[in-house]
């Protein structure tokens, strides 16, 4: 497992989180009051937007989401996610969580898939980054932490190796094996199977700096080539008329990572039976982590200076729908197995002895997996920074 893939992991993850909700918020009708308080409904959008993409990229939490850790469980960065999607006024319930959360892990699934080296992750990356940008492109303060980032896996990053690369592609595909919710854009467009499979494409471009396949060399001992054959193939091959920047601008030249939700279409999602018959058998470990109190008494001490912002006057916030109607989101809260569900865990650290306190007694209660030597017993530490956001 790579040590370098949590952050990869998080941002494009990410990214594929404000592409729907972009698309769901300038879909969905906003209450008359609240859109009146932001005058417009499109600025509506640019402040929940702002609030997410603010705290997602605060510099505290960049800092921990770089260092050098394996992947958290799923359930940890679930969790992660449904802090960060309720960081503004926004509200989802757990049915549309669930349906966000599907929505996210299928789109960059199907990306790492279709990644032609596995290099073009970070391209991926890039384009995701890019599209961020556009989103807070009015918010100065915001540009430049997403910029931040963007520095940090250009210094991170390009200097890995092919090698190293291939482990990072290696560990996400394993995080993703067992994941098999079936998304309606892909159904319609052919690109995955009834049973949430995906079908990969026999041809399209080869991958930056090799050749279209068909030839066979052969060489000498002294490396000189002495005999050529061809053979045809069942794709249809080109080579890539240059390669994507791996720079802070550029053309990322690979479509990957783009919003392909620009075209408002629905996002349905199914769960397949082979879903459900890989929940009721895989299950989570849920020995109790040892080191967690101690883990969190040390966070909440790191917490004590941060200020938590609270709604002014008792606002509970706009819900989101992913569904197109309130009936369809209580139909799928109800027939959604147990097994493929998350509960949202609200954890807030304050100044307060008592805050801290309870801080501690909740995450005592919490499932967490057994530390692994070096980085797992870390597991906690995102979530608790992203509570004094």
């Amino acid at each position: 497992m790579s040590v370098r893939t949590l952050p990869l992991l998080f941002l494009n993850l990410g990214g594929e989180m404000l592409y729907i909700l972009d698309q769901r918020l300038r879909a969905q009708s906003i209450p008359g009051e609240k859109a009146r308080k932001a005058n417009h409904r499109s600025l509506f959008v640019f402040a929940v937007m702002n609030d997410i993409i603010s705290t997602m990229f605060n510099r505290r939490f960049m800092e921990e989401l770089f260092k050098p850790q394996e992947l958290y469980s799923k359930k940890a960065l679930r969790t992660v996610y449904d802090r960060l999607a309720h960081a503004s006024i926004m509200r989802l319930n757990q049915a549309s969580m669930d349906k966000l959360y599907d929505l996210m892990t299928m789109a960059f699934k199907y990306q790492v898939l279709l990644c032609p080296r596995p290099r073009d992750i970070l391209l991926v990356t890039f384009n995701h980054l890019d599209a961020i940008k556009d989103f807070i492109s009015d918010s100065p303060a915001i540009l430049n932490q997403v910029d931040e980032t963007f520095r940090l896996l250009i210094e991170t990053y390009n200097c890995l190796s092919d090698g190293e690369f291939q482990l990072i592609r290696q560990t996400l595909l394993i995080f993703f094996q067992d994941m098999h919710i079936r998304v309606s854009i892909f159904l319609k467009d052919k690109v995955q199977n009834s049973n949430g499979r995906f079908v990969l494409p026999i041809s399209g471009p080869v991958p930056w700096g090799t050749e279209v396949p068909g030839t066979i060399r052969i060489f000498n001992h002294k490396g000189v080539e002495v005999k050529r054959s061809e053979f045809s193939t069942a794709g249809n091959y080109f080579i890539p008329q240059r390669e994507g920047s791996f720079e802070l601008y550029g053309d990322r030249v690979l479509k990957l990572g783009t919003n392909m939700y620009s075209v408002t279409r629905p996002v349905e999602t199914h769960v397949s039976g082979a879903s459900k018959n890989l929940a009721a058998q895989a299950k989570e470990n849920i020995v109790p982590n040892p080191l967690a109190k101690e883990e969190l008494n040390f966070l909440a001490r790191l917490l004590g200076g941060l200020d938590i912002q609270k709604p002014a006057g008792g606002e509970t916030g706009f819900r989101l729908n992913l569904f197109t109607t309130d009936e369809e989101e209580e139909h799928a809260a109800q027939t959604r197995p147990e097994e493929l569900s998350y509960k949202v865990i609200n954890i807030e650290a304050t100044q307060e002895p008592g805050g801290r306190a309870e801080l501690s007694r909740i995450l005592g209660e919490l499932d967490v997996e057994e530390p692994r030597p070096g980085s797992a017993e870390k597991g906690e530490d995102l979530l608790a920074l992203m509570d004094g956001l």
